[in-house]
């Protein structure tokens, strides 16, 4: 298996630390909103990774954090007068609707930050004895250029930064030691969450939240460490300085990056309207869709948000299921035998697709390339099966189509629709929750219903319903 590793600019094989398992780092989203098609983008990529890792027969171990302490989190909960953590606690929750709905699954473990603080004051308590940071009136600061390699995963150069480039500097940049020195700890603000530390009372910097989530859950070294491309620097490029600095030894054997997701062509923003969030897709399209158009290119590549793309995706994805749906009607008449000589050649025969898919993401997680195998199989089994084969015979190409499927995180079998009747009985149950306030009820029907791929709108003529 070979990886692209960003740090060194080139493919490599992928040798792990300890033989047999993966230890795996994804930074996960500051959590103030739902969240957006481009966050969907690494979550829907690094969980086909490790999908994929662990049907190679790896224990992989993948952490991914949920940022619950940031100035858009503050600035939401100043907005409509509630706590940061009510702020943060309400859309982790609905974070994790929109992944179970995508079907990423959940990581081994999905540490806070608020709830990590007691690590971030030990590391920079660490790196103020190693003389790697310092404190100036409550604030502490990382000396940049005390870290002989920084610069290695951007690639870029620190007297560039200085002369021309200011994305390093932040706040306060007349009280440091040199203008490209970095927060770790700040002085709390006016009205934000903080805590106690020995230099102020205040708040950690974003960079050493996931070197302390990190070393705590997954230890000093790592195997994998992976996000968009928008993290390689400054934050992930702060975060190898800081582990480094503080461990003593390499942080990341592979840096992982996904390349951005552009609407229409164009950045994605909220002042060019072509701003999406995951919520307002699954109104439209069940998000089995989204994920097969996630994995349609390369994760290395820029992606294209298009309704022609992703109707193109919703009729791809169709064909795979209707190949499914037509096994399984198959089977319902099939002889219930074992198979003959012919069958077993032909399901012989579809280890190619297999070995085709395997190459594939062996080669850096090439999901393309992945799906069109799923697709030679999917053609190979329409013209190889028929109202003649036994039942053993479908019931192994059906797993078949089904195992290639499932590492890609598609489901192959068509979820099972609420008939109308049934809806109405929940949605009448809801209303029944709603009069006697039992809100945790009507909440629970209304997730159900969205799972089953019924969106809900509440409306002054009553409740509507339509099928995603």
């Amino acid at each position: 298996m070979r990886v692209y590793n960003t740090i060194s600019k080139r493919k490599e094989e992928f040798i792990p630390l300890e033989e047999g398992k993966v230890k795996m780092y994804v930074c996960g989203p500051t959590v103030y909103n739902f969240i957006h098609i481009g966050n969907a983008r690494p979550m829907i990529v690094f969980d086909t990774v490790r999908r994929y890792m662990e049907y190679r027969g790896y224990e992989v171990n993948y952490v991914s954090n949920f940022t619950d302490v940031d100035d858009k989190i503050i600035k939401k909960a100043i907005e409509e007068g509630v706590s940061a953590q009510e702020i943060s606690k309400r859309y982790i929750e609905e974070c994790k609707k929109d992944m179970e709905m995508m079907n990423v699954k959940p990581a081994t473990t999905h540490p806070l930050a608020t709830e990590e603080i007691g690590g971030m004051l030990e590391m920079i308590g660490q790196l103020i004895d190693k003389g790697y940071a310092y404190e100036v009136n409550g604030t502490v600061y990382f000396r940049t250029r005390k870290f002989e390699g920084y610069g290695k995963l951007s690639h870029k150069n620190l007297d560039d930064l200085r002369s021309g480039n200011r994305s390093l500097l932040v706040s306060g940049e007349d009280e440091k030691e040199d203008p490209l020195d970095f927060v770790l700890w700040k002085p709390k603000k006016e009205g934000e969450p903080a805590w106690a530390s020995p230099w102020s009372e205040g708040r950690p910097g974003w960079h050493i939240e996931c070197s302390v989530m990190s070393r705590k859950y997954l230890g000093e070294q790592i195997d994998i460490h992976a996000g968009g491309e928008d993290l390689v620097f400054p934050h992930h490029e702060n975060e190898i300085a800081q582990s480094e600095a503080c461990n003593g030894k390499e942080f990341a054997k592979y840096w992982l990056h996904n390349a951005f997701l552009n609407i229409d062509n164009r950045k994605m923003s909220k002042s060019l309207g072509n701003f999406f969030t995951v919520r307002e897709i699954s109104e439209k399209y069940d998000l089995q869709v989204l994920r097969f158009f996630m994995l349609s290119a390369h994760y290395r590549s820029p992606l294209n948000f298009s309704v022609e793309l992703m109707e193109a995706s919703k009729n791809s994805l169709e064909r795979i299921v209707t190949a499914a749906e037509n096994l399984k009607h198959l089977m319902g008449t099939a002889a219930d035998k074992g198979m003959t000589e012919s069958e077993f050649a032909h399901y012989e025969a579809t280890e190619e697709f297999v070995k085709k898919f395997e190459e594939a993401m062996d080669d850096d997680f090439n999901t393309a390339d992945a799906i069109a195998a799923v697709f030679e199989l999917v053609k190979y089994l329409n013209t190889h099966t028929g109202a003649e084969n036994t039942r053993e015979y479908l019931e192994k190409c059906l797993e078949r189509l089904k195992t290639l499927c499932d590492i890609l995180g598609l489901a192959a079998e068509k979820k099972e629709e609420l008939l109308e009747g049934d809806i109405e009985v929940l949605i009448e149950e809801r209303q029944q929750a709603r009069k006697a306030k039992n809100f945790a009820r009507a909440d629970e029907i209304r997730e159900l219903l969205l799972e089953k791929g019924i969106i809900l709108e509440d409306t002054r003529e009553g409740v509507k319903w339509k099928r995603a």
